[in-house]
């Protein structure tokens, strides 16, 4: 949590102005599945259908069974509310079991005795399943949500550190941009198949085109001229590409903290990146560093005295690739870097996520060890 004005963040600042504020990863990742969601009423919608196909059969047990008896793989999931990468869940059972879940909606429409479920069973199984647009949404969204949740599930792990979450979040950007040129067309091809299984046309519904009434003394000649978009072009940019940017921009806010730790501490992540630097280059990092590391008269390191022993340790390094953790272990073996060794402890304790911490509080867990 930011509380960059008055909240926990400026309290410690306070306290210790050299100290360093990193947002959750996870979080940051549910946050930024907050906004696509947010971004358009058709997302809104899609997830309400969802949520909807779980909660007619979950309210009955006659219904669940309608369900086990014709869906024998994934298990609907009701979506949490919190944590958004988890609804891959929900969406993972419908995208794949869509022909038999289907099958399964149109059978409480016949067999049900409530005639309110019945109506609501045949519409979700006749307008919204039968939709060719919803069955393209529920493409892309898995194909998103699941990456995302791979990504949180990466980031949540023990080692994690600093600068593998950096170049973890820099592929999950690159990820979105590729998929905003190419992850339209794959999700027609593969929502058209999904069409040929449930005997629907592969088209985009025509939507009527509502036109303000006129007045008396107003003329055709008065209405400005919009371009007609295809149902196609017109789902693909006010919803796919509105989300995936929407995506782009709230990776790039949400983890902007990622660039400055880049800036300050990048040349120090791997050996490689260190004696890939010129003399000049590495008093000018030493430099930065030492400002970042200071407070008034109060400091962690000394550039110079730092400088001097990059140099020396560049000489002294295997001739491999290592990474940030490697080069502190073998600095721990020797005593004459002692500017170094605290600039690598100050980057390998800089928190990730919070997330995985998290849920060893769950208050289902406390009731369980008192039971």
């Amino acid at each position: 949590m930011k509380g960059r004005h008055q909240g926990v963040q400026k309290k410690l600042l306070d306290i210790n102005p050299r100290a360093f504020y990193t947002p959750c990863g996870a979080h940051s990742l549910n946050l930024m599945l907050c906004d696509m969601a947010n971004t358009c009423s058709k997302a809104r919608d899609f997830f309400g259908v969802i949520q909807r196909i779980y909660t007619i059969f979950a309210h009955s047990t006659k219904r669940w069974q309608i369900l086990k008896d014709n869906v024998k793989g994934l298990t609907l999931k009701s979506m949490s509310s919190t944590r958004w990468e988890s609804r891959v869940d929900s969406v993972r059972a419908i995208r794949f079991q869509i022909v038999d879940i289907r099958e399964a909606l149109l059978q409480v429409s016949e067999n049900d005795n409530d005639s309110k479920i019945k109506s609501e069973a045949k519409s979700l199984a006749e307008n919204e399943l039968g939709d060719f647009e919803f069955l393209v949404a529920i493409v892309i969204w898995y194909d998103m949500l699941n990456y995302v949740n791979s990504v949180s599930k990466s980031l949540q792990s023990i080692d994690m550190l600093i600068d593998v979450a950096i170049d973890i979040i820099k592929g999950l950007i690159s990820f979105f941009e590729r998929y905003r040129d190419v992850g339209f067309s794959s999700a027609i091809k593969e929502a058209k198949k999904i069409a040929i299984e449930l005997d629907i046309d592969p088209l985009f519904p025509h939507r009527r085109q509502i036109r303000r009434k006129k007045h008396f003394d107003e003329n055709s000649h008065d209405e400005p001229l919009v371009e007609i978009q295809s149902p196609e072009d017109a789902f693909r940019i006010n919803y796919f590409l509105y989300m995936v940017d929407q995506a782009i921009s709230s990776l790039n806010r949400r983890f902007e903290q990622y660039e400055n730790y880049e800036k300050i501490f990048g040349f120090l992540f791997t050996s490689t990146k260190l004696n890939a630097l010129d003399d000049v280059c590495l008093k000018s990092s030493c430099d930065a560093l030492e400002v970042a590391l200071k407070n008034g008269d109060c400091n962690d390191v000394d550039a110079n005295e730092l400088y001097v022993e990059l140099k020396l340790l560049m000489d002294l390094l295997p001739k491999k690739d290592m990474s940030a953790i490697h080069i502190l272990q073998f600095l721990k073996h020797m005593n004459c870097f002692p500017n170094t060794i605290i600039v690598y402890r100050i980057l390998l304790t800089i928190p990730v996520t919070v997330a995985s911490a998290e849920r060893s509080f769950s208050k289902l867990k406390l009731l369980k060890s008192y039971l």
